[in-house]
């Protein structure tokens, strides 16, 4: 089976919202758009990056989606994220788009939960899943995680959208690696244990 592995960028309290750029998402009125830029180019020194060798499919909200593909299809193939992420599967939960520009993409078809055991249960490789904040914590309530990859930023931001909500039953964690960066960002993964 498939791993399905979270890769999560955050603020030491735990927000996830408007990461790369000032108008990226000012959804509630979050007006700190673009707070993960100054520690970007650090976190690919990290040794628990995790890598693009073991992925072989994406998995996207459709908010995350339309953000991504506004961006990615247009970055050279010579930056290296830009390459991989051109090049492999993505899959969408969405039921409000079908049709796709962005190449090797498409929609998860019928019940979006059932849809991943069923993703999870064809082909090889790792899927990761980037941001979409809405679609991982219901993959986390449902058990479908197996891994989280979060990089903590050393920022508090005191508003905004955070990763990790409700949870029930809780998840017990086993941490596989961790180090940091010389700005500051912890770089931590781990596999997620079953219900408690």
């Amino acid at each position: 089976m498939r791993k399905l592995i979270a890769i999560e960028f955050l603020s030491v309290d735990g927000v996830m919202q408007g990461l790369g750029s000032p108008d990226e998402d000012r959804e509630g009125g979050f007006d700190h758009g673009g707070w993960g830029a100054p520690y970007a180019a650090d976190i690919h020194s990290s040794t628990s990056s995790g890598g693009l060798d073991g992925t072989t499919a994406y998995l996207f909200g459709r908010k995350t989606y339309e953000k991504m593909s506004a961006y990615w299809p247009y970055v050279p193939d010579d930056n290296p994220m830009a390459a991989h992420l051109n090049s492999t599967p993505k899959y969408v939960a969405t039921t409000t788009v079908s049709a796709f520009d962005w190449q090797q993409t498409s929609a998860l078809e019928g019940d979006v939960l059932q849809a991943v055991r069923t993703l999870k249960l064809t082909g090889d490789g790792d899927i990761a899943i980037l941001g979409s904040g809405v679609l991982v914590r219901s993959l986390l309530n449902e058990g479908l995680l197996d891994s989280l990859r979060l990089f903590i930023h050393p920022l508090l931001l005191g508003s905004g959208k955070r990763l990790f909500g409700d949870l029930d039953p809780p998840r017990s964690l086993t941490l596989t690696s961790c180090s940091t960066t010389s700005r500051g960002s912890v770089a931590l993964s781990y596999d997620i244990g079953s219900n408690q």
